[in-house]
């Protein structure tokens, strides 16, 4: 029985005959929009969406005369209503992904129930006990369908789902989403009683192996108009859309692969199963295709199914599913038979069949046993880490962490196998040159990293290394590793030590310790480690000094950012707690000789400011380091800035001090000079020292930032500063420009030129960050205007409306197209000679331009398409000038255009204010989309 049935049988018996409050002509007058509508390319309105409607005007219950509530009646109305439902339903084909996608489980569920009753399937009755056989087509095809979907939503059910973000809390929807919650789970619950017969439904479904046919809109009016027909056409073989019996054991065997596959997880028979289903779809996939009239398999999740029950071929022999590399590494595992395991993936290098990430997910599952107390899976794990990273270099991929890691202590046992699998990975003979390449770049740099020489000698000895490099090329392998140490000798020989410990004893231990404590180089240090191993191997020197360590993890911070800023970062993923302590924790760090690194500094600020730190760096950074470091300082002021935006303004004092420190690193620093004749000449240096940074390093700096807020506030801030100079003819806009001083005090020091290269550079910048930004495009197209580029300034006017109005089908907010936008847009089309485009952008102002108006139509050397921008005009004073100029130049074609476009109804002065406004708008966005085209 399904989910609703007894409820509908409960309410048919009890429903009123209450009139109907539509008139019958008006349902009909409704039924013939509905399939004009279901004829259009694509329906406005969505037709699923009608499902929705139309079900629920059908659902609404009723009220006697006492005010009691009463289920919905069973008149003429709610009829046509569930029988609108039905036919946007077989307009879209019955496709269950399709339903599924835009309607909810309550809904869906009325609309198959629908689908059963007027199929004729009898209230009450267990679909498990119906012989499917002996019914007519089209009823049993409605009972398939509710036993697919019933299925289906059980396995969907258990998918987790992610959460949608509240909006501001309305109780009437809140109690809309709470009662659609518990009727959903009320279904669900009948449908996961129901389970088993489902499945023993479509179980006997696949032995029908005969054509099935579902209703289309036709049947459906023949079974609302002729209740006659019933027994007749629409019971017939020939009724309705024809599904082939082949589609429907492909869409039923993936249906109950999925369903057996959600049981396997606790019972293999159940498994074994979902192996058998899903081996029949994809059989049937490879002899029919994936698409019919009816559904669309998804191959991706099938194939996703298939490689976790290891149906991984087109063959259903076990010994050639055995063969597959999935099922031998799964034998493996399960087995502990590890040394085949690593044999797999070696030649699994050469073949490369097998995906990165299963690579990795096998690592991490050895990794875990490894550290469960299993430490014979060590030696496995470097040997499948080796094999991981030869595949990686061999595709170009970076080496993964882990590989250093556990390379950190190399053995003669470790350089032997990872030779073995670099020698075992290439084919030398045909291999193509960028494989060798690679695989060269990587011996060579493993050479470089190796303290221990006779490592090094081992790889550069080995037949691989000496066929992939040339002769230079191991010769000036040879130099580097001596300039790293002169007492290194890398002869052609094999020798035993390459150590020549001096007899001198005022080269000892201790001296080399207290140089290795003093030295910050990086090869410098590496020179001493090699001398010091050279001397003893019983001491570790990284514990020699804890500053010593706490550079390296310095050094490693800067790279967790660069890391994270590359990675999750990039997708606006907010990095984890402990990496922002670190970032806090160096800035705070007070460690003596260990001078903080400007630009690990540096990168701290910009990623405190990237993920909106304010409060941390406004309120917490120690004042020393605020009077020491600039970044620090000039990221506190950003901090504070954005923090009081928009703010009173008393508020602004931050916003002042952060102005006059941008200020003095523009000001340029001017000497004077008395040349040959005795005159004083005046000479300005750019880069000014005045500042707390060079302009260069506030720009390299900026440019580290992805922060909107910020960026909005540090542009605003240079197009403010653009602006006070004296000689400025065109303002650049930008937001929040109000809170900076409207003055300097010494204009002369500031190199304004300097400024205006800077301002260009940051906006192209933040565009790169967000190319929909509209208030950075509108100060890109500010500066094309500025420099006299009148079609890039319109481009980007142009782009900022149409980003902020869905390519202008929607109003362009008045504080993006005001009217200081509109005249610039005037003037770039009139220096453009596009005069009819001027008259057309005098009607968006405020109040009409006439007269700049009427003298652009006057010109009669336009380069737009004049008379065809007509139909963009809607006032009609521009209109009737035009037709009296046309008609004073004797322009008769011209003229009739123009009193075409005046003769619109909807341009009537008496119309209503509404009416004119809505022609208004219809006008700016067909104009602003042809400008759009022209200038994009």
């Amino acid at each position: 029985m399904s989910a609703e049935a007894a409820d509908r049988e409960a309410a048919t018996s009890s429903r009123p005959c209450t009139p109907p409050q539509t008139s019958w002509f008006e349902f009909v007058l409704e039924e013939a929009l509905l399939e004009q509508h279901l004829q259009k390319p694509s329906p406005d309105p969505p037709p699923v969406q009608l499902i929705v409607q139309f079900l629920e005007q059908a659902s609404k219950p009723s009220v006697n005369e006492q005010n009691q509530v009463q289920p919905p009646p069973d008149n003429k109305r709610n009829r046509i209503l569930k029988l609108l439902a039905l036919k946007v339903a077989a307009h879209l084909k019955w496709d269950l992904d399709v339903l599924e996608k835009s309607l909810s489980v309550p809904v869906l569920n009325m609309l198959l129930n629908e689908l059963l009753c007027i199929s004729k399937v009898p209230p009450g009755t267990k679909h498990v006990d119906v012989d499917l056989s002996s019914l007519p087509p089209t009823t049993a095809m409605a009972i398939l369908l509710y036993n697919r979907w019933a299925i289906r939503t059980i396995v969907q059910s258990s998918f987790p789902v992610k959460q949608a973000k509240p909006g501001p809390p309305q109780l009437n929807v809140m109690n809309h989403i709470q009662q659609e919650k518990e009727l959903t789970e009320n279904i669900l619950k009948v449908l996961k009683e129901q389970a088993a017969d489902s499945i023993l439904v479509l179980e006997g479904a696949l032995k029908l192996n005969k054509d099935l046919y579902v209703h289309t809109i036709r049947t459906l009016d023949l079974l609302a108009m002729e209740p006659g027909m019933v027994n007749g056409e629409t019971e017939s073989s020939t009724a309705g859309l024809k599904i082939s019996a082949e589609e429907i054991q492909c869409q039923v065997c993936y249906d109950l692969g999925a369903i057996y596959f959600q049981q396997g997880s606790t019972n293999a028979a159940v498994h074994e199963k979902a192996k058998e289903k899903f081996f029949k779809t994809k059989e049937l996939i490879a002899k029919n295709g994936s698409s019919s009239l009816h559904f669309t398999i998804d191959e991706e999740r099938l194939a996703g199914y298939c490689e976790a029950c290891e149906v991984l071929t087109s063959s259903s022999d076990d010994a050639s599913q055995q063969a597959t590399p999935y099922s031998q590494i799964h034998s493996c595992m399960k087995s502990g038979k590890y040394q085949d395991l690593v044999k797999i993936f070696l030649e699994d290098n050469l073949t490369l069949s097998l995906p990165e990430q299963f690579r990795q997910s096998v690592l991490r599952e050895l990794f875990q046993k490894a550290q469960q107390g299993n430490d014979a899976l060590d030696e496995v794990c470097f040997k499948v880490c080796v094999c991981n990273t030869v595949c990686d270099i061999l595709q170009g991929r970076i080496i993964d962490i882990q590989f250093c890691q556990l390379f950190l202590k190399p053995s003669k046992e470790k350089i032997d196998f990872l030779l073995e699998v670099c020698s075992g990975s290439i084919n030398l003979e045909s291999a193509s040159e960028e494989l060798k390449r690679r695989m060269a770049a990587f011996l060579k740099n493993l050479c470089l990293g190796m303290e221990d020489l006779q490592f090094v000698f081992m790889i550069s000895s080995h037949e691989l290394f000496i066929k992939l490099l040339k002769d230079d090329e191991r010769k000036l392998l040879i130099d580097q590793m001596r300039k790293r140490s002169p007492r290194i000798n890398l002869c052609t020989k094999p020798v035993t030590s390459f150590y020549d410990i001096p007899a001198s004893a005022s080269v000892n231990i201790g001296q080399l310790e207290h140089q290795l404590i003093l030295s910050v180089d990086p090869w410098r240090i590496r020179q001493i480690l090699i001398e010091l191993h050279g001397m003893t191997s019983e001491r570790q020197f990284w514990t020699i000094s804890n500053k010593l360590r706490q550079v390296m993890l310095n050094e490693m911070l800067l790279l967790d950012i660069y890391t994270h800023e590359a990675g999750a970062g990039a997708s606006g993923e907010r990095p984890p707690s402990d990496l922002i302590s670190r970032v806090r924790g160096y800035l705070e760090m007070r460690v003596p000789d260990i001078p903080l690194r400007q630009v690990i500094a540096e990168e701290c600020v910009a990623f405190l400011l990237n993920w909106c730190e304010n409060e941390y760096l406004t309120m917490q950074v120690p004042l020393p380091l605020v009077q020491t470091n600039p970044y620090v300082k000039l990221g506190q002021l950003l901090a504070a800035t954005c923090k009081e935006l928009p703010g009173p303004k008393e508020s602004r004092r931050t916003a002042k001090d952060l102005w006059e420190v941008v200020v003095q690193i523009c000001s340029v620093s001017n000497q004077h000079k008395r040349g040959n004749d005795g005159r004083v000449s005046l000479i300005k240096h750019r880069e000014s020292t005045l500042g707390i940074m060079y302009r260069s390093e506030l720009l390299s700096f900026i440019k580290k930032l992805r922060e909107p807020l910020v960026l909005t506030t540090i542009l605003s801030l240079f197009v403010k500063l653009h602006n006070v100079r004296e000689d400025i003819v065109n303002d650049i806009a930008a937001e929040h420009i109000s809170i900076w001083p409207s003055s300097i005090p010494n204009l002369q020091s500031v190199d304004f030129e300097a400024v205006a290269i800077t301002v260009k550079e940051l906006v192209s910048y933040a565009l790169t960050i967000n190319a929909n930004n509209h208030f950075w495009l509108i100060i890109q197209a500010d500066i094309y205007f500025a420099t006299n580029q009148y079609s890039a300034a319109l481009h980007y006017y142009l782009q900022a409306g149409a980003v902020c109005s869905d390519f202008f089908n929607k109003m362009v907010p008045p504080d993006v197209y005001t009217d200081q936008v509109i005249k610039r847009m005037i003037k770039c089309c009139s220096l453009l000679n596009c005069h009819t485009q001027v008259a057309i952008l005098c009607q968006f102002l405020r109040e009409v331009d006439y007269k700049t108006a009427f003298k652009a139509l006057q010109e009669q050397n336009s380069h737009d398409a004049m008379d065809s921008y007509y139909e963009y005009i809607w006032d009609v004073t521009i209109l009737e000038y035009l037709t009296y100029l046309h008609h004073k130049r004797g322009e008769t074609d011209k003229r009739q255009i123009a009193i075409k476009a005046i003769g619109q109804t909807e341009l009537n002065a008496s119309n209503p204010e509404e009416v004119l406004q809505l022609a208004a708008q219809r006008r700016k966005k067909k104009f602003l989309q042809a400008m759009a085209k022209l200038y994009f």
